[in-house]
């Protein structure tokens, strides 16, 4: 079984990489649900670490994943400007009004860098079928999807990514949503290939400031990959 981590910075890409991670999806505000790097930490993680296979996220906002014109046209940009760095796939999703796939936009998201991998976001959760959803995204020339099987969490969702890996959509089914090792059985079993992880603890340094948002605690805690948490993930696939 391959693993992809989500990284939100440089030192996250290093960890996966040395552990043998198969890529890294790259994004900041995790907690946010995840929003598009800058481009000068997909530049400075392509500079460090440039045998790792970099996807880059590209959600302009937290909140939703139907997007205004205007919105589309920040994505369309930001992933023109991702692939000019040398990445090697985007990620992305985008819904419509009444919560299907928005296949118009994708396509033209994905014309933005048709020589990149184009993966479909966890978005696809918050369709009414996740399994009716994949024909739209196949169709848009996506290469696989990031989904739990519209569960709370992928090892919740196995019955729904059996059916979705058995589709036949020829898109890869990347298992992702609060992963645990316990987990990698039976989505194994489910026909999963690959799964996708944070694997991330929180660091609180010592001292408290003052909060800066209603996420922030004291001003100072953040996010970071966890390397124990990469490795054992990365050793445990290997038997599947």
């Amino acid at each position: 079984m391959r693993v992809e981590i989500a990284v939100q910075d440089t030192t996250g890409a290093a960890i996966a990489h040395d552990a043998g991670a198969v890529r890294a999806e790259l994004c900041v505000g995790l907690p946010l649900g995840g929003l598009t790097p800058s481009i000068g930490l997909i530049r400075q993680i392509r500079s460090a670490v440039p045998g790792l296979p970099l996807h880059v996220l590209i959600r302009p906002r937290p909140g939703g994943f139907s997007y205004s014109p205007m919105e589309l046209e920040l994505m369309t940009s930001d992933i023109s400007a991702a692939g000019a760095e040398g990445v090697a796939g985007i990620v992305v999703g985008v819904l419509t009004g009444s919560g299907t796939v928005d296949a118009g936009a994708i396509g033209t998201l994905r014309q933005a860098a048709p020589d990149l991998e184009f993966t479909f976001h966890r978005a696809i959760d918050h369709t009414p079928s996740p399994l009716a959803s994949l024909d739209a995204i196949a169709d848009a020339g996506f290469s696989r999807v990031l989904t739990s099987g519209g569960a709370p969490a992928a090892g919740q969702g196995v019955p729904a990514l059996t059916a979705m890996a058995a589709a036949g959509s020829g898109l890869t089914i990347l298992a992702g949503g609060g992963v645990l090792l316990e987990d990698l059985r039976p989505l194994a079993s489910a026909g999963i290939t690959e799964v996708h992880l944070s694997a991330k603890m929180t660091h609180r340094p010592s001292g408290a400031g003052v909060p800066l948002g209603s996420s922030d605690i004291g001003g100072a805690s953040y996010q970071v990959t966890d390397p124990l948490q990469v490795a054992a993930v990365i050793e445990q696939a290997k038997l599947f």
